[in-house]
């Protein structure tokens, strides 16, 4: 079964973190891109607050879960 991205791809995790080698600009790069899916996501949290807030109540869980 495939796997879906959430806000990160693999490539965008992996230059994040280090773990590739790349320059500081293709870095940067990825934290752009991952800036604006955060951005994005506003925008879906609206639509579930209003559609499904079971799936927001999940989305928060993960996402506001505290150590």
């Amino acid at each position: 079964m495939s796997k879906y991205r959430a806000i990160m791809t693999t490539a965008d995790r992996e230059k994040i973190s280090g773990k590739a080698d790349v320059s500081d600009e293709k870095r940067y790069q990825a934290i752009h891109r991952v800036r604006s899916r955060i951005e994005e996501l506003e925008t879906d949290v609206d639509v579930l607050a209003e559609h499904h807030p079971e799936l927001l109540d999940e989305l928060r869980d993960v996402v506001c879960e505290s150590d």
